[in-house]
């Protein structure tokens, strides 16, 4: 496995996450604080421009550029690792990273808008980041943490039928960077077996992405609800309670629009939606409003976690 840092950590803030889910990233920093892991949050830094560079409406440059300008933040705060809490800013950033190391043109021309707009500090100097060596997801990080996760749990989640899915942007992306492959990914299902609970493991649909697509939500929204419709389906076949993922935009498909294609076909869903920083989180003893953030769900996260039960020990 590549090495993963422990330290000098610039955890990379997500729109998505601060606007819909919240509690993310309140999960994300209780987790790294009782794990030991040396981390900051910077106001400096920018969105990666996720949500509009997959809709058109940032072309790839813009992207480029702007990216380049959240690295120099990191740089200056000799913060060289880069931790993502979305798996779009994951994919974008890493790709940046590439692009402004291997596309000399690419590069020179970002660093000329620096230069013309008076911001000769920010420019990008070749192979200052990696993107295999300074990116990554924060599953990443707890997975290289997850044989001291155990004895962290406060509470037992064991009784639940748990089942994970995995992002695409975090699997189907960057193929040789992805911790425990793509064609069946288990990165997920290990960390939840860290903290003393059994998943359903393969599913129907397990690798089927999450129906959202970005623009296909608001494109081909008939689409986009039918592939998460067959998705929450083969979920329910195996009277799954928990859905665990690591993507806010998934979240979002799943959490948002699952009571409304409930009501669509006809089928109740019984099953609640958390980010894996959100469950180990729960599972550590984080409290569920203030650290997992369960007002900010849609799906009342106490339709399932009516009684936690400590871990006996």
């Amino acid at each position: 496995m590549k090495e993963i840092p422990n330290k000098d950590i610039l955890l990379f803030k997500s729109c998505l996450v601060s606007v819909e889910y919240p509690g993310i990233e309140s999960s994300t920093k209780y987790i790294f604080d009782k794990l030991n892991i040396d981390y900051l949050i910077s106001d400096k830094q920018t969105c990666c421009t996720g949500l509009g560079h997959y809709s058109d409406i940032f072309d790839q440059f813009t992207t480029t550029a702007i990216g380049a300008r959240n690295l120099s933040v990191a740089k200056e705060l000799k913060r060289p690792n880069l931790v993502m809490m979305c798996a779009t800013c994951y994919a974008i950033n890493k790709k940046v990273v590439n692009i402004l190391n291997k596309k000399d043109n690419v590069r020179e021309d970002v660093n000329k808008v620096f230069d013309d707009s008076n911001l000769s500090h920010l420019k990008y100097e070749k192979n200052s980041f990696d993107s295999t060596e300074n990116m990554f997801h924060v599953v990443d990080i707890l997975y290289s943490k997850k044989d001291e996760i155990p004895d962290l749990i406060k509470y037992d989640l064991s009784n639940f039928k748990i089942a994970t899915h995995h992002g695409c942007h975090y699997c189907k992306v960057h193929y040789d960077d992805t911790i425990g492959g793509v064609r069946n990914p288990q990165i997920l299902d290990e960390l939840v077996e860290a903290c003393g609970c059994e998943t359903v493991g393969f599913y129907d649909h397990k690798r089927t992405t999450c129906g959202s697509g970005f623009r296909q939500r608001y494109s081909n929204k008939e689409l986009s609800m039918t592939v998460t419709e067959d998705k929450l389906n083969s979920l329910e076949d195996e009277n799954v309670e928990i859905l665990v993922h690591l993507c806010p935009n998934c979240h979002v498909q799943f959490d948002r629009y699952q009571n409304l294609i409930s009501e669509q076909c006809g089928r109740k869903f019984n099953m609640i939606h958390l980010n894996i920083a959100q469950f180990i989180a729960l599972a550590m003893g984080g409290d569920l409003e203030k650290v997992v953030g369960s007002k900010a769900h849609t799906v009342p996260l106490d339709s399932v976690l009516k009684d936690l039960k400590e871990v006996e020990q």
